[in-house]
């Protein structure tokens, strides 16, 4: 009886442990020209910008048709504000965040850029 209550126990941990590693969370993909140096995400409209999420790359960057991922943002609606190598800040709005997926923001969004 006790080395079936172990090996339940176990099997549980282990379920435990795969089910958290098919949990990706919030991704970002970048389908820009260029390599982005920051992007900050903030509920759509508001204007109160978060936390440099280029933070959670290991080189700080995230590269053409690289992925990164997004911490501290729950799934909804987002104005994107980035900036890239040449220079360029620009702000993509009203982006639809879904728990556990890949967003992504292609060359042609951006239309409101300023340098």
């Amino acid at each position: 009886m006790r080395g079936v209550l172990l090996a339940s126990i176990a099997f549980g941990l282990v379920a435990s442990f795969a089910a958290a590693q098919d949990r990706k969370g919030i991704r970002f993909w970048n389908l820009t020209l260029h390599t982005i140096t920051t992007l900050q995400m903030s509920p759509a409209g508001k204007e109160s910008w978060g936390p440099d999420q280029c933070k959670n790359d290991r080189d700080g960057t995230v590269d053409h048709d690289e992925r990164l991922r997004i911490t501290g943002v729950e799934p909804g609606r987002y104005d994107v504000k980035l900036s890239d190598r040449t220079g360029r800040v620009c702000i993509v709005r009203n982006v639809e965040v879904k728990e556990g997926a890949v967003f992504s923001i292609e060359e042609k969004q951006l239309t409101d850029c300023r340098r």
